[in-house]
């Protein structure tokens, strides 16, 4: 079982095998940055800052099928008070290493280097 889903978008490309690929491109080239700043807000305890980062990545997370809803679910929460930064770690955990490797299985099926 793959760790993403491309169907979303698959759909989205209309059969255009190239199109999927520029936007697995654009997904590589945009997530794993905005992991790491989504980490650097949290470790600095700036919930507005990795709400903004979540907030951005959850189209594409979602798009591509990695189920972190959740978890971006109580990453936004933390931004509003109703949880603490301690509570929300383990969901920026898994973020980045479902992020990491859906990178990493994407890079090797579409032979992206």
């Amino acid at each position: 079982m793959k760790i993403y889903n491309l169907q979303q978008v698959q759909e989205m490309a209309g059969g255009d095998e190239e199109f999927v690929k520029e936007i697995v491109k654009a997904f590589l080239e945009e997530l794993p940055p905005d992991v790491a700043q989504m980490r650097e807000a949290v470790e600095n305890n700036n919930p507005e800052l990795a709400y903004g980062f979540v907030h951005k990545m959850k189209p594409n997370l979602q798009m591509f099928g990695l189920e972190l809803s959740e978890n971006v679910k109580n990453l936004e929460s933390w931004s509003k008070e109703t949880r603490t930064r301690e509570e929300i770690l383990e969901d920026v955990a898994l973020i980045e290493k479902r992020v990491f490797l859906a990178c990493k299985a994407l890079k090797k099926d579409y032979n992206i280097s």
